[in-house]
């Protein structure tokens, strides 16, 4: 069974080395004319990066890790039709855009996501008291409500259309449910599993307040997605609140890694030890700059520039998760992560982020940006295709030893 779940992972990488791929061509209109849509390889680009990569790579430990083994021989139904949805947007959406085929897709992919849950709540191994739990059970819940979004999105554009204020926000709700709940919290649950299986079992004091204040913390944030829009006074002061709640449970998660540092440090191997104390490091930075935005000065500056969205959206899928995911599926023996790759990777989008950010802060105080940006952009966002892909042959190598000289 382990084979066939290594399978499943070798997929969502190969998604991620695609997604890359169109990161990489995506750059390139600004360098080079280019006869594509735009538009639609950004909407091909954001979805198979989110829907497969992170997504199967996310069901998939869980399903490796949570799944009782007489249910996983069930389990190929559901990946197969989540594959044909995921492959039916990598073929449509570069196309068409937003229209039949990728809307029916998308939708395919949405009922994909309802069956897991429903596998997950039928088949789980797990004791329910468990933190760990508690965080995935949260995570898939959190997922569900972000598909709201595209329902709603369906309605506005058929009534409302593309250009009004509610058409971004029913995006936004999307997206902040996804990398602010579904993303974060199933990485929280995977975090306290391996701590749970080396018999480290957090204090109640902490573990229950740092989910309680993450919870209270992911509902109010999401309204500093909607102060674009200049809303009323109330929304700002949900804004202001969530992300004071988000503040204080990333202090008391700062004291479960004070109080259990020497345990935790041989959960995990030396390097894998150091890229997760990198990635807690971004978190913290992510939190901050979502602090920032509750000012109304800053919440209007970057509805204004949009490189300070992206650069935030790619510290978080880049950065936080999927760095997690690559500690956590090599933790869980499914992934071989390649030093050499993952420091490619590493140099590439820590050097990207860098550069988007700096172009924000050019836009932002009308500066010039240093020559041939966007080539030297392109070139970074090569680094972490290479690194990917160097991970994916290693990994492969690894699961399929009989083809490594291939």
């Amino acid at each position: 069974m382990i084979k066939t779940t290594r399978k499943h992972v070798l997929i969502a990488l190969f998604y991620f080395i695609i997604a890359a791929f169109l990161g990489i061509f995506l750059r390139l209109f600004s360098v080079i004319n280019i006869n594509a849509n735009y538009k639609f390889l950004v909407h091909t680009h954001s979805h198979i990066a989110l829907l497969g990569w992170v997504y199967l790579g996310l069901t998939t430990l869980i399903f490796h890790l949570f799944i009782n083994d007489i249910a996983k021989k069930k389990y190929f139904k559901l990946f197969l039709v989540t594959q044909i949805a995921i492959l039916g947007m990598l073929f449509s959406f570069p196309f068409t855009g937003y229209a039949l085929f990728s809307i029916i897709f998308s939708t395919l992919f949405l009922f994909c996501s309802y069956w897991f849950y429903v596998f997950f709540k039928k088949h789980t191994i797990f004791k329910k008291n468990k933190y760990s739990y508690k965080f995935i059970n949260a995570s898939l819940i959190l997922m569900i409500i972000s598909s709201i979004g595209p329902w709603i999105l369906g309605i506005i554009m058929n009534t409302l259309g593309n250009t009004s204020h509610w058409y971004k926000n029913a995006i936004y709700f999307y997206l902040h449910f996804q990398y602010n709940g579904w993303f974060v919290f199933c990485l929280f649950g995977l975090f306290f599993f391996f701590l749970e299986k080396h018999k480290i079992d957090i204090a109640k004091e902490f573990i229950s307040s740092f989910y309680k204040y993450m919870m209270i913390s992911c509902c109010l944030t999401l309204f500093l997605s909607f102060l674009w829009i200049k809303p009323h006074k109330t929304i700002y002061f949900l804004s202001i609140l969530g992300a004071v709640f988000q503040m204080v449970a990333i202090g008391k998660l700062q004291l479960i890694f004070t109080n259990y540092k020497a345990q935790i440090t041989k959960v995990f191997t030396p390097f894998n030890f150091k890229l997760l104390k990198f990635v807690y490091s971004l978190f913290v930075t992510k939190i901050i700059l979502q602090f920032l935005t509750a000012i109304p000065y800053f919440s209007e500056l970057i509805s204004q520039i949009i490189d300070f969205v992206i650069g935030y959206l790619h510290l978080t899928f880049l950065g936080i998760v999927s760095l997690t995911l690559f500690v956590f599926l090599n933790k869980a023996t499914l992934l071989r992560l390649s030093k050499i790759g993952t420091t490619i990777y590493l140099l590439g989008f820590i050097i990207s982020e860098i550069l988007i950010f700096y172009k924000g802060i050019c836009v932002w105080l009308q500066l010039p940006l240093i020559p041939n940006y966007f080539f030297i952009l392109v070139i970074v966002s090569s680094l972490m295709f290479i690194g990917i892909s160097t991970i994916f042959i290693q990994s492969l190598k690894h699961s399929f030893p009989k083809i490594s000289s291939f």
